[in-house]
C-alpha cells in the first residue's frame, strides 16, 4: 500500500484529505504543523511515497518542510498546496524541489489524480535493477535505464524523480525540438490540471544540477516561444 504524508494546520481540509486519500486505496499519516512532518518522516525511515505539504503554516512553513523532505530524498513525491494563486509560490515551492502544486480550493478528483502520477513515478524508481540496464550517451552523460541513473562524467547527477523523466525524454530525443505541451503530457500525463510553466521551473532547476555554466546553457537549449531541445553540448 503506497504511504502519504499530510501536512495542513487546518483540520477540515486536512480531515477531508486524509479521508478520501484513504478511501482511494492510500496508508496516510497526518500531522498538523511542519515540525511535526520532519519528525513523522524521520521516524518512518522515510517510508512515504508522496507528501502533501500546505505552503502557509505557522512556525516551519511548507517551503522549510519541503525543503528538509528533498534534502532526505531525491525520490520521494511532493506535492505542495497553496491558498494562494501567485506566480511566485508556484515558482518557489517548484525550486524547493517539489514535483507538483495545487492551488486551493481544489477539487478531490485532482488531488487523487497528482497523488496517483506522482506514486507511479515512484513505483517506477522502485522496480528498477541495475545490472545490464540499457544506457544512452550524450556527451559527458550516460542515462542507465534500469537503475534510472544519470552520470555525468561518470559521477552520479543527484535527480528527483520528475527531473530524471524529463532527462530520460530528452536523452531519447537528442537534437530534436520539444514544445512545452509536449514535456508536460510526457511527464505529468495527458490529464494534468496544472500549467506549463511548471515544465519552465523544472528545466532551471535541471540547468542548475547538470550545466557547467546554468545561466549559458550549452545542453538544454531553449527554442524561444516554442520549448527545449537537447544538446551533447558538442
Amino acid at each position: 500500500m503506497k504511504r502519504v504524508l499530510v501536512c495542513e494546520d487546518e483540520d477540515s481540509i486536512r480531515e477531508f484529505v486524509v479521508l478520501n486519500l484513504k478511501r482511494s486505496g492510500y496508508e496516510v499519516v497526518d500531522v498538523n504543523c511542519g515540525e511535526d512532518a520532519v519528525k513523522a518522516f524521520d521516524d518512518a525511515g522515510g517510508n512515504f511515497d508522496a507528501a502533501l505539504l500546505d505552503i502557509m503554516m505557522p512556525g516551519m512553513d511548507g517551503f522549510a518542510v519541503c525543503k528538509s523532505l528533498r534534502e532526505r530524498s531525491a525520490k520521494i513525491g511532493i506535492i505542495m498546496l497553496s491558498a494562494k494563486s501567485q506566480e511566485m509560490d508556484k515558482v518557489s515551492s517548484l525550486m524547493m524541489g517539489a514535483d507538483d502544486y495545487i492551488t486551493k480550493p481544489f477539487s478531490i478528483s485532482e488531488l487523487v489524480a497528482r497523488v496517483d502520477a506522482i506514486c507511479r513515478r515512484v513505483s517506477l524508481m522502485d522496480s528498477s535493477k541495475a545490472d545490464n540496464g540499457d544506457e544512452i550517451t550524450s556527451g559527458p552523460f550516460v542515462i542507465n535505464l534500469k537503475s534510472r541513473v544519470l552520470l555525468k562524467n561518470g559521477k552520479p547527477v543527484d535527480l528527483t524523480q520528475v527531473e530524471y523523466q524529463i532527462m530520460e525524454f530528452f536523452l531519447k530525443n537528442q537534437n530534436t525540438a520539444l514544445d512545452r505541451m509536449t514535456i508536460l503530457k510526457q511527464i505529468w500525463g495527458d490529464n494534468y490540471y496544472g500549467e506549463e510553466k511548471i515544465v519552465d521551473v523544472n528545466i532551471r532547476r535541471i540547468r542548475m544540477k547538470i550545466e557547467d555554466e546554468p545561466s549559458s546553457p550549452k545542453y538544454i537549449i531553449t527554442i524561444w516561444g516554442y520549448g527545449y531541445k537537447w544538446s551533447s553540448g558538442e
